[in-house]
């Protein structure tokens, strides 16, 4: 099963402005619900969303408890050269979820 997704588009002109669109599977626990017997189900949230392109991050989101589910995220940038764009979860116990989609500049 696929726990991100990622849309954005394989090729770009430089200097096109490119759109991204990222989803997250991730149920984002604040930590204040109970389970079925009545104890607490632990805190675990994505707390941090980074992503580089080519080396250099363009986009930067802190997260907390009272994000929702599934955090969705939409951003833009400029298509500058050929690159790599590295998207990174991280979560409240430092696991990072990482995933890699190129993009050719002609």
């Amino acid at each position: 099963m696929r726990t991100a997704r990622i849309a954005m588009p394989k090729t770009a002109r430089k200097g096109d402005i490119v759109e991204i669109k990222t989803l997250i599977i991730h149920p984002m626990e604040t930590g204040f619900r109970r389970d079925d017997v009545g104890r607490p189900v632990p805190r675990d949230i994505i707390g941090l969303f980074t992503v580089t392109y080519a080396g250099t991050e363009v986009f930067r989101m802190d997260l907390f408890p009272g994000v929702a589910a599934n955090p969705f995220a939409a951003f833009t940038t400029i298509a500058t050269e050929t690159g790599e764009f590295v998207f990174t979860w991280t979560d409240d116990k430092g696991v990072a979820h990482v995933e890699k989609m190129t993009l050719t500049v002609s």
